[in-house]
């Protein structure tokens, strides 16, 4: 069995036996309230990292927007549920509507920003997806949405000129305050499939044709143009993927919440989810989704430090680089040593047949 094809078995393993043994505990109520409440945004997490992986590890390229195309899937995802929640009854039906929403929209984002935005590389490819992030959150901010008998009604300036009939308008996405009164049809079970999808679709595009494209302009951009290879289109197809998967990740979130304000969706989570990729190793799925879920829920288990904890929690966060990076380090080593040693041995057989 080829060697990615047991990290693809292992990863399904890893998300199945944490469904299993979480499922177990929620049904025989050995688990607290304030850890249950976190299973679906570990989920959450688990895909934002894993998306974020194919354009950070796959790619090559930093971004620091992630979270924008998270909040135009969570408020995309918002309106079209409650939009349908008198048309389509059936809160599954509708929670799958609005995360294929979410999805489609944000990969639309995705299109728009990406085909100027990755002509660009390294730092000033970083710092336009910033800004993007950015302007996502201030327009989220001056945006209002509400619904009535005639449909669904935006406006730019405040909740008065939406317009609504009184009997049957209501209001949706209320600028700063956000998205108000949601109905919560998320569910541990949907954002378990919802991560199983996303790795479906990330491992079978690594391993594609189209991966091996988009690893190559990573390891070396002139030999995959000189090879006849379009570097723009294959770094928008990462991009536009990582993006959509990241709309869909952010429709569950805001599901699974009564409120939820463009605040949440700043530069600090963009940074909180690239620190889930590097702790978890640049390019290494299985790392991603094992340092999402710790890195999640560690906040919550610090709690007994009361004032401390986010102090404990950055200390955590410097001691595993330390001891991953001097790990990967007597890898490379050990590898290095071991390629010399064969190099030796070929190089003295060739001089004994002379």
């Amino acid at each position: 069995m080829k060697k990615h094809t047991k990290n693809s078995f292992l990863n399904y393993g890893i998300i199945i036996l944490f469904f299993v043994i979480f499922q177990t505990l929620v049904s025989t109520k050995h688990i607290s309230n304030s850890l249950q409440g976190q299973l679906i945004p570990i989920c959450v997490y688990i895909v934002m990292a894993l998306s974020l992986n194919l354009v950070v590890g796959i790619s090559g390229e930093l971004s620091l927007g992630h979270a924008g195309f998270m909040s135009v899937g969570a408020f995309s995802g918002v309106i079209v549920s409650t939009a349908l929640k008198h048309s389509v009854e059936n809160g599954a039906l509708r929670l799958l509507i609005a995360v294929i929403v979410g999805a489609i929209i944000a990969s639309v984002a995705g299109v728009i920003i990406g085909i100027p935005v990755l002509r660009l590389r390294g730092d000033y490819l970083a710092i336009v997806t910033l800004a993007f992030g950015e302007i996502i959150k201030n327009f989220l901010n001056v945006l209002y949405v509400g619904v009535d008998a005639k449909g669904l009604h935006f406006s730019l300036k405040d909740e008065a000129s939406l317009g609504l009939d009184i009997a049957t308008g209501t209001t949706i996405v209320n600028g700063p305050m956000g998205a108000v009164g949601i109905t919560k049809i998320s569910t541990f079970f949907s954002a378990i499939i919802l991560v199983i999808v996303t790795l479906f679709i990330i491992q079978n595009l690594v391993y594609s044709r189209t991966g091996r494209a988009i690893k190559a302009i990573r390891d070396n951009r002139i030999a995959a143009e000189a090879c006849g290879l379009n570097v723009t289109k294959y770094k928008l197809v990462a991009f536009v993927v990582s993006a959509a998967l990241a709309g869909s990740a952010g429709a569950l979130y805001a599901l699974n919440y009564s409120t939820v304000v463009p605040k949440k969706f700043d530069f600090n989570t963009s940074i909180l989810i690239l620190v889930f990729v590097v702790l978890g190793g640049i390019g290494n799925l299985t790392g991603s989704i094992i340092a999402a879920a710790l890195l999640t829920v560690l906040p919550e288990l610090l709690r007994a430090f009361s004032d401390y904890r986010m102090l404990v929690y950055a200390i955590v966060l410097i001691l595993v680089m330390l001891i991953t990076n001097n790990e990967k380090a007597r890898i490379l080593t050990t590898e290095f040593k071991y390629r010399l040693k064969i190099k030796k041995k070929s190089i003295g057989n060739k001089e004994v047949s002379e």
